[in-house]
């Protein structure tokens, strides 16, 4: 199945707060070892950039955060909204591709991460959510360890969609090569 890696929101007004989510640097090493895999294989890799009142548009916050190695040939998608498919190119983009599976990780696992995940699937788009490769910061209710675990835990869980969630750690995570 054709696939594409979808990296949500890891910029610096949404990953910077201090203290930084949880595994800050070390989801941006995993995010780093997919998109790098994801290109050998000739699957596309898309960033997507949240803009808010508080995230203008190419503002400081806006930008990627620079830890990222985005090359030439990934796409930058714009959205307002917790749902990277909400009034974004993104379902026409995957639509031209024929990708036909998306792979998921980023920023905030309990709503950009956890919404787009489940358009997808509602969609009709398996999903593999990648395990480690997705953060959140620490909230009263409960630390950015837990919410991660939530989400590996519940979006697998839910089968009414009709294609399949899964999540796969990045060490688990091989994409083949799409031209072969």
């Amino acid at each position: 199945m054709k696939s594409a890696l979808l990296v949500i929101d890891v910029q610096h007004g949404l990953f910077d707060e201090t203290p930084r989510p949880f595994e800050a640097e070390a989801v941006i090493e995993r995010i780093n070892t997919l998109t790098a895999r994801a290109r050998a294989a000739e699957v596309p890799v898309v960033f997507i950039q949240h803009e808010a009142s508080d995230i203008a548009y190419n503002s400081a916050g806006w930008q990627l955060q620079p830890g990222l190695q985005v090359k030439e040939g990934d796409v930058k998608l714009r959205k307002t909204t917790p749902d990277s498919f909400l009034r974004t190119e993104l379902e026409a983009l995957l639509a031209s591709w024929q990708i036909e599976q998306v792979v998921i990780c980023g920023y905030a696992s309990e709503f950009c991460v956890d919404t787009t995940t489940r358009r997808a699937a509602a969609l009709g788009y398996p999903v593999t959510l990648v395990a480690d490769a997705h953060t959140t910061h620490d909230k009263p209710h409960a630390t950015g360890l837990q919410i991660r675990a939530h989400e590996n835990a519940t979006l697998p869980d839910i089968g009414s969609f009709g294609p399949e969630i899964k999540a796969v750690a990045t060490a688990e995570l091989h994409f083949t090569n799409q031209t072969t």
